[in-house]
């Protein structure tokens, strides 16, 4: 194992906590987080510095300061509803900062994995299959703007960065209530009765394989390059996940319905606009990659 560490930004998130985890397995890993206090014990053998990528010229101190040979940037604002009361803000944490880790990996020769996500499109309707590579992006929301602006301008100063574009993610996030499931089954044990969209479709990825690939791709002697999509083989609606990870709890499909709200996106007193499909295809991770990308109906069984 090398001395050489990899940096994870935002590790202490939902998805940085499972990619410090996979890291660990197979290199020195060093994590930084706005908040660090947030402990990764039981989870991964990292330490985490505290870093504010708001803040100008963090980005290019935290790289000069930790000296990796790749960082798989995690970090973002990524609370939509955020994102779009505070443009500004998401432009300087999402895009800005992205281009400066970018620059700074370059200064040094260290490999860039910037984590972006399908909400880079939703303009438009996917073609059959979902949304390749090579497909034009439409974001209509500040957030996907704001990481559609960063893969742009963090592969024109860096051309050998690889950008990974993620889906809806699920998965286990260690008692802390994220992530799609997480959070569904959280809102239940509090006796709150959430709403799941039945119009808005995702190809949705357990957060371990996510990190799982993005640890290769970190590590790995030649990884793809560029924009890669990391996504389950199915498209699902936010409903149908739902109605999986509750069968997954033992839950009779009468029961599953009836403890949770069935509504369309656009229905009254709910979220803003929502994209109605960023389906992914992966196809080309799938041919590249050894980590596995697998189905929601593959990974959510009953136990």
């Amino acid at each position: 194992m090398s001395d050489v560490p990899v940096l994870v930004t935002g590790a202490t998130g939902f998805l940085g906590a499972h990619v410090a985890r996979a890291l660990a397995e197979v290199a020195t890993v060093v994590g930084a987080a706005r908040r660090p206090g947030v402990s990764l014990d039981g989870v991964a053998d990292v330490d985490v510095c505290a870093v504010d990528l708001a803040e100008r010229g963090a980005a290019t101190q935290l790289v000069r300061a930790t000296a990796p040979r790749a960082v798989v940037h995690c970090a973002a604002l990524a609370n939509a509803g955020a994102c779009e009361r505070d443009p500004a803000l998401a432009r300087r944490v999402n895009t800005a900062a992205t281009v400066e880790l970018a620059a700074a990996c370059v200064a040094i020769g260290a490999r860039l994995v910037f984590v972006s996500t399908d909400l880079v499109f939703g303009a438009t309707p996917p073609p059959p299959g979902g949304f390749d590579e090579a497909h034009a992006t439409g974001p209509v929301s500040v957030y996907g703007a704001s990481k559609r602006d960063a893969e742009e301008r963090a592969l024109a100063v860096d051309p050998g960065a690889v950008v990974a574009r993620l889906p809806l993610l699920y998965g286990d996030s260690f008692g802390r209530g994220l992530g799609a499931t997480d959070a569904l089954h959280a809102a239940l044990a509090r006796g709150e009765t959430p709403t799941l969209f039945d119009d808005e479709f995702r190809t949705p990825l357990d957060v371990a394989d996510a990190a799982r690939a993005l640890a290769e791709l970190a590590t790995t002697a030649d990884p793809p390059r560029g924009v890669l999509h990391l996504a389950g083989p199915d498209r699902l609606s936010r409903w149908d996940l739902g109605m999986l990870a509750l069968a997954a709890r033992g839950l009779a499909p009468d029961d599953a319905r009836s403890r949770v709200r069935r509504a369309p996106r656009a229905a009254p007193d709910l979220s803003p606009p929502r994209p109605a499909d960023c389906s992914l295809d992966a196809t080309r991770a799938r041919a590249s990659l050894r980590a596995a990308l697998r189905s929601p109906r593959e990974v959510l069984r009953p136990a």
